[in-house]
């Protein structure tokens, strides 16, 4: 089988280094010229992901989008949620026998999953979203991890799991698509205020518990609003990916969080970052399909009105701690 993973960050770099192994043949494009060199030459990505060798065989690494999709059998979109549909443009004409996304986003202004970008670009059914608890860091260092890829077509499904699984990564295949990508969206979002919460000095056991919990309760009620099933966001997409992105340092959304939390600003942030973090983008887009079907969201807005109102991190914290009583429901 060969592959071509579009997008050199290091989620990209970990799962072309994981299929390399396996003993596919692996096209890795990346954006820049000088990156793909540096990758080629040193057999590490240093800027994305640091510490971890790259095979020599079995993996071609290449700025050439033309050929890294040539013969393709899987094209892995490793890019971020924004870039997708632009890159799916690029790739109308080519044909391959399987598509997989690897974005946790939504399109900002159509408010479409990135499988719905794909699908209105490319015009096939055969495109599927990985998804769940998966660090890069840890992937590209064998470290145990399981996923869901979730798709239509469960055959070619199947296929693609036996392809994309080692003895320290298991795939788990799903029919739910829509309840995965939602669950790896608003998964970023509850990461911001996870890390407000630390970057306030709040970020207790308690109140960590606190909000993964209720960032599930507005994960659930969005989800299932959108023709999701419920029982997705009990497993690796939803409250897998939410536990993981909340606690860990390598959560870049959590990170962000942690800086705002302690004054500074988006605008200062993101003009200091090389890596996305996709709960930036993602907080405006969930917000904007909350309001449009009258989902009640509070961690989510509380979360809008810090990156993108100027408000106080600890008035947000305060507003949502001391909302009229009710009922814990779902």
């Amino acid at each position: 089988m060969q592959c071509a993973v579009i997008g050199a960050g290091g989620w990209g770099t970990a799962l072309a280094r994981l299929l390399a192994r396996k003993g596919y043949d692996v096209r890795l494009w990346a954006r820049r010229p000088q990156l793909a060199h540096e990758l080629d030459i040193l057999r590490e990505n240093r800027q994305y992901l640091p510490g971890v060798a790259l095979p020599k065989d079995h993996l071609t690494i290449t700025s050439d989008l033309a050929y890294a999709v040539t013969g393709a059998d899987v094209i892995l979109v490793a890019v971020p949620s924004f870039a997708v549909r632009e890159l799916a443009r690029r790739l109308k004409a080519v044909r391959a026998g399987a598509w997989i996304n690897l974005a946790k986003g939504l399109e900002r202004d159509s408010l479409l999953t990135m499988s719905e970008v794909l699908r209105q670009e490319l015009q096939t059914e055969k495109i599927f979203t990985l998804s769940g608890p998966s660090h890069a860091e840890e992937v590209g260092r064998d470290f145990p991890t399981s996923v869901v890829l979730a798709g239509t077509d469960l055959a070619l499904g199947e296929r693609l799991q036996r392809a994309l699984m080692t003895e320290r990564f298991r795939v788990y295949l799903s029919d739910d698509l829509v309840g995965v990508e939602y669950g790896g969206t608003v998964k970023n979002v509850i990461a911001l205020a996870a890390g407000i919460l630390d970057g306030l000095g709040y970020g207790g056991d308690n109140a960590k518990a606190a909000l993964i919990a209720r960032g599930l309760a507005e994960m659930v009620r969005l989800g299932v609003c959108l023709g999701a099933r419920r029982e997705t966001f009990f497993g690796l997409a939803g409250v897998g990916d939410l536990i993981a992105t909340c606690t860990s340092e390598h959560s870049r959304n959590r990170r962000v969080g942690v800086r705002l939390g302690k004054g500074e600003s988006l605008q200062q942030i993101l003009a200091s970052m090389t890596m996305v973090a996709e709960g930036v983008y993602a907080t405006q887009a969930v917000r904007a399909l909350a309001r449009r079907h009258g989902v009640e969201m509070p961690i989510t807005e509380a979360v809008y009105a810090v990156l993108y109102e100027g408000a106080s991190p600890l008035d947000q914290l305060n507003a949502l701690m001391t909302r009229e009583p009710k009922r814990e429901v779902l």
